[in-house]
């Protein structure tokens, strides 16, 4: 069984971040925000359905970032619930949340 607890915290976290920074600063981390969101919903579209090519989650602007994690982070979580062997997926998951975690 995976314990998820770690990659539902950092995604929250990282997340209300989003949500907080201020415009200056939030257009400087916009195309990693994005682009973690749209790695996210990859691997949990994968999982789900494996013979299908991953939908490429849109971008909404710089203000749903904050949103836009969390979604595909939550749908990760579910996605993993039914492949509790996939300990590479999440893996690879809190190490892509603490690299964008890193550029805040």
């Amino acid at each position: 069984m995976l314990d998820c607890a770690p990659l539902v915290t950092a995604v929250e976290r990282l997340a209300d971040r989003f949500r907080a920074l201020p415009q200056s600063r939030l257009r400087g981390v916009a195309e990693a925000g994005l682009d973690l969101a749209r790695e996210l919903s990859c691997a949990a579209q994968r999982l789900e359905l494996p013979d299908r090519e991953p939908l490429l989650m849109p971008d909404d602007g710089v203000y749903a970032l904050g949103d836009q994690i969390a979604v595909a982070g939550h749908d990760l979580l579910a996605a993993l619930a039914g492949h509790p062997r996939r300990h590479d997926v999440l893996d690879e998951a809190l190490r892509s949340v603490a690299k964008v975690e890193e550029l805040l």
